[in-house]
Formats: structure tokens, sequence, C-alpha cells
């Protein structure tokens, strides 16, 4: 009995003594590494890893002096994975400024839910095959029941989201307090084409009004439109005419950055960001947006000044294939 209890006192010490804790920065991979959701049991559902060269977000590191960095991998599911500290660089915000900053936040200061705080954007373009391919949306996503039965076209990109970002926060800078979502029938027509959900009915729109839109200060007809502007202004470029040429086939990232670059310059490329389904399937698209972005011209316009994204690619090998619909 007295061993058991040993034991049990040993274990309980050794997890208060690992026990994991919040974080916030950066983690720059140097290498693919797995990305388990428990880095205990070595699960990785998925089989999902980290591409060099990206950068990912880090939410917790496993202990004081770790070895461990949870980070948020786009188009994993669970999103949140381990991965050895030794895979990439690590830049982290000091623990002095993450405790001053949640001490604020208690006291009601900083806090990434106040409107009207952005100092950039993102802006999430969806290649909707490769979402409703693999993405278990279990019936509730009649635009993937249709596309997946062949009654809807990928004929271009469409909006996943205009996400107003904050430094401070990210892209996790939302759920802000604002207006009700509700918009005309003269948007829904102009928005469906763009944002399939809309033909059918308004819940993803809401979604993504409830949680970045209220965010920022134009009102919900105005937000969707400029939104399916931008997407359209990406469409038209060279980015567009690439994945919608691949469509069916794949494409080299590299090869892809290189067309871009070769086109618009550095400062359009290092833009932009891939995101990928089981390192292999195109899912989304991610532009880096300014504060004053506009979408009456061309990308290089549009992205502007725009700080450089996180990284080229997400969960993506070099080669990533773009399926078409109802495949």
């Amino acid at each position: 009995m007295r061993v058991y209890i040993a034991a049990a006192l040993l274990a309980f010490t050794a997890l208060g003594v690992s026990a994991s804790e919040s974080a916030s920065g950066s983690f720059t991979a140097s290498k693919s590494c797995e990305a388990y959701s428990s880095f205990a049991k070595r699960s990785n559902p998925g089989n999902v890893s980290i591409t060099a060269g990206a950068s990912y977000t880090v939410r917790e590191i496993n202990k004081a002096d770790y070895d461990w960095v949870r980070i948020d991998v786009p188009g994993a599911e669970p999103k949140l994975r381990w991965v050895q500290r030794e895979c990439g660089k690590p830049e982290l915000e000091p623990r002095e400024d993450r405790a001053d900053r949640g001490n604020r936040a208690a006291r009601g200061g900083e806090v990434c839910s106040l409107p009207n705080q952005q100092d950039s954007y993102v802006l999430a373009i969806t290649w909707q095959p490769g979402f409703c391919e693999h993405v278990n949306y279990k019936g509730k996503k009649p635009e993937c029941d249709a596309m997946n039965g062949g009654k809807l076209e990928a004929k271009n990109l469409s909006l996943h989201g205009l996400w107003p970002n904050k430094k401070e926060c990210g892209t996790n800078y939302g759920s802000c307090n604002g207006p009700a979502f509700s918009v005309s029938k003269e948007t829904i027509d102009k928005v469906a084409p763009w944002m399939p959900n809309f033909y059918f009915e308004r819940t993803f729109g809401a979604y993504e009004w409830n949680k970045h839109g209220k965010c920022q200060s134009l009102p919900p007809d105005e937000y969707f439109i400029k939104a399916v502007s931008a997407v359209r202004v990406v469409n038209d470029s060279e980015v567009g005419k690439i994945v919608l040429g691949s469509t069916g086939k794949s494409f080299r990232v590299n090869d892809f950055f290189d067309r871009v670059k070769a086109r618009y310059g550095d400062q359009v490329a290092n833009s932009i960001t891939l995101v990928c389904t089981q390192r292999k399937y195109l899912q989304e698209i991610r532009v880096a947006l300014p504060l004053d972005f506009s979408t009456d011209r061309d990308l290089p316009q549009m992205v502007g000044n725009a700080k450089a994204a996180g990284g080229r690619t997400a969960n993506c090998a070099d080669e990533i294939y773009v399926e078409a619909a109802g495949k």
C-alpha cells in the first residue's frame, strides 16, 4: 500500500512540476516535425507536420524551462498541436509581460475584444472543394452538399472571412460587441457567388460577422461587399490564375511564389500564406492587408504596405493539389 501511495505522490509531484503554462509569441519551424495533439501519447490525428520556414502562433509551453511548444496549426483538426522546441525557433513574449497583460485584462484594460482597435487585416480565402472534401461538416454546410453532389461549381475563389487584426492578439482579435447581423437582399445576391453559403442560408455569414465583423466599423452590408471585392481582386490576379488553372492537378509551392513574385514583387509574395489539409490539398489562401486597404485597383495596390505574413505555407508539402468540385 505504501508503495502505491509513494508512486502516486511521485506522479502527482512530477505533474505539478511539469504543468503547462500559457504563452504567446511565434514559432518559426526550422524543419518538418510531427505536430501532436498529445505529446505524452504521441497522438497525431491526420498525421500533421509543421513546415520548415513557416511561422506559427504559440499558445502554450509545457513548463518553465520548456521543451515542447503548443501552437496553432491552420487546417489541422484539432488545430492546437505540440511540437518539440528543437524543431524551430520560438520567440516568446517575456513571462512578466504576459502576466502584466493578464492583470490589465482582468482589470478591464487591454483585451482582444474591444471594437475598432485593429491595425491590419487578414483576408481568408477558401478553395471550396478542398474545404468541402476534407472537413467533417456533419451535414451543416448545404453549399458543400451541393458542391460534392455536382450541383454547385467551383468557378472562382470563395470568401472565408475578412479578419481585423490587432498586433497584441493576431487573428484571435474578435468577438467584439457590435450591431446584430443583418444584410439586404441586394447584398446577399452580390455575396453568394463569392461566399456560396449565402445561396442557401446566412449561418456562416452570421458566424463571421459575430466573430470578426463586429470588431470593425463598417455595417454588415458594407463589410461583406468590401470582403468579396477583396476576394475578386485576388481571384483576378496571378494568384487566382494559378489556382484556377491548376484545378484537378498540382502545383509546386516554389513555382507558385516564383510566379507571384515575378508578376508583383516581394511585397505581394510575402503577404500570402497557402493553407493545406492533410499536407497536400489546398484549402485556403490568406493575404495580409494593411488597415486602410482599397479594393478598387489590382493586387499590389490592395496589399500596399502590409506586413509580411507569418510564412509561405501552413501544413503544406512542397506540392499542392487543387481539387475539382465533386471529386
